[in-house]
């Protein structure tokens, strides 16, 4: 019984330490120049579905829930966003080259399209991200229309 005293106190005081280590935070919280709606015209209802459900992991400025500041919860998110960035970020979109903002906003329609995003980890917590059949058609024809005017201003 002893020793199981000692492992679970050392796995204790590994918990509590582990609790200093914070990862930085991804909140650059301006918009950029070269931010999707500074970059392009994006409908009201668009950019608030963008907002509630991509933006977290798809942009520079993520608002963190509480959870967050606990180890290693917080290590996995930032990695998660880390890795959401690398593959799309709304705050950078301008500054992509138009061959690769054309080839991701056909990604966002299909991915929408397919229920791929947001992640279904994420919308179990943020609720407010689940999409419905209405805000994923609003997302996929304005990327449709998007593509379609950089497809026809640098074919």
């Amino acid at each position: 019984m002893k020793i199981v005293k000692k492992i679970l106190l050392v796995i204790l005081v590994a918990l509590i330490a582990i609790q200093f280590i914070q990862p930085a935070r991804n909140q650059g919280g301006q918009v950029l120049v070269t931010d999707i709606a500074m970059a392009y015209k994006v409908p009201d209802t668009v950019q608030t579905i963008l907002k509630l459900a991509c933006y977290d992991c798809h942009s520079n400025n993520t608002k963190y829930p509480w959870y967050t500041y606990v180890q290693p919860v917080g290590w996995v998110l930032a990695n998660h966003i880390r890795d959401g960035k690398e593959e799309l970020n709304f705050s950078e979109f301008g500054s992509y080259s138009n061959r690769r903002q054309q080839s991701k906003l056909k990604s966002i329609q299909s991915q929408v399209r397919d229920g791929d995003m947001p992640l279904y980890s994420y919308t179990l917590l943020h609720k407010k991200a689940r999409l419905t059949d209405e805000q994923k058609q609003f997302i996929i024809d304005w990327a449709q229309k998007t593509k379609d005017s950089l497809e026809q201003n640098n074919p």
